[in-house]
């Protein structure tokens, strides 16, 4: 699926720089970069939004103590 998106400048001449240096495509590297950080981009937005609804009351939460008694872990 095509995709486009902006860089800025600086970022645009380091890949274009990388990408000429190498012999690889700028969108090899485009492609490198969102397949090994997507996890992390995902866990890191992801969390921020279950917090805002925690905080808005949308998202009920449970305390340790109340896990490890459903569980049978408090002994």
């Amino acid at each position: 699926m095509p995709t486009s998106i902006r860089l800025n400048n600086d970022i645009e001449n380091r890949l274009t720089h990388l990408a000429e240096i190498t012999g690889r495509s700028k969108s090899f590297y485009l492609r490198k970069l969102i397949e090994d950080h997507f996890d992390e981009l995902e866990e890191i937005y992801l969390a921020e939004e279950t917090l805002q609804r925690i905080r808005r009351g949308e998202e009920k939460t449970h305390s340790l103590k109340d896990v490890e008694h459903e569980l049978g872990l408090d002994d």
